[in-house]
């Protein structure tokens, strides 16, 4: 038997304002689609923002549907949506941020394991690390410098 260990590294900034001015900027686009969010049955909020090589923003919020699990996560929208409107470009950075309409979101939320799976996709795709911000609705903010840091064993086509 073998043992291996799997390490990740996330920054921790204590809010947005330790973030730099263009990482701030492309966190208050993902806040701004957030409120635009479709959530009448969850009523929690999120918002992504994705700045592209071309230095395009293309922005996603989630969209429910009362047929669970017909919905979709802001993640996969804004990644689609560039993928079907840039698709020749690279995807730099993403900013996501969650807000409930139950309590205050203090903690960091990461994508879910489903978006994962799709930020995967186009790293892989893409052959270029996806920066990866996070955050509730207010307080610290996580950076994943690659979606390896948030799944670090991926499935991708080599595993077809």
């Amino acid at each position: 038997m073998e043992k291996i260990k799997i390490f990740a590294e996330i920054l921790v900034y204590k809010n947005v304002d330790e973030l730099t001015e263009a990482d701030k900027k492309l966190m208050e686009q993902a806040v701004a689609i957030r409120e635009m969010a479709y959530a009448p049955y969850s009523h929690f909020r999120v918002g992504a923002a994705l700045l592209l090589d071309n230095g395009m923003v293309v922005t996603g919020n989630n969209q429910e549907n009362a047929a669970y699990p017909s919905g979709m996560c802001a993640e996969r929208v804004a990644i689609w949506a560039a993928g079907a409107q840039y698709p020749d470009n690279k995807i730099l950075k993403m900013a996501i941020t969650a807000r409930s309409e139950h309590h205050k979101l203090e903690q960091p939320i990461p994508p879910c394991g489903a978006c994962r799976q799709a930020i995967a996709e186009y790293e892989i795709k893409q052959d270029k690390n996806i920066e990866i911000f996070f955050m509730g609705e207010i307080g610290k903010v996580y950076k994943a410098n690659s979606l390896h840091d948030l799944l670090p064993l991926i499935f991708d086509s080599s595993s077809l």
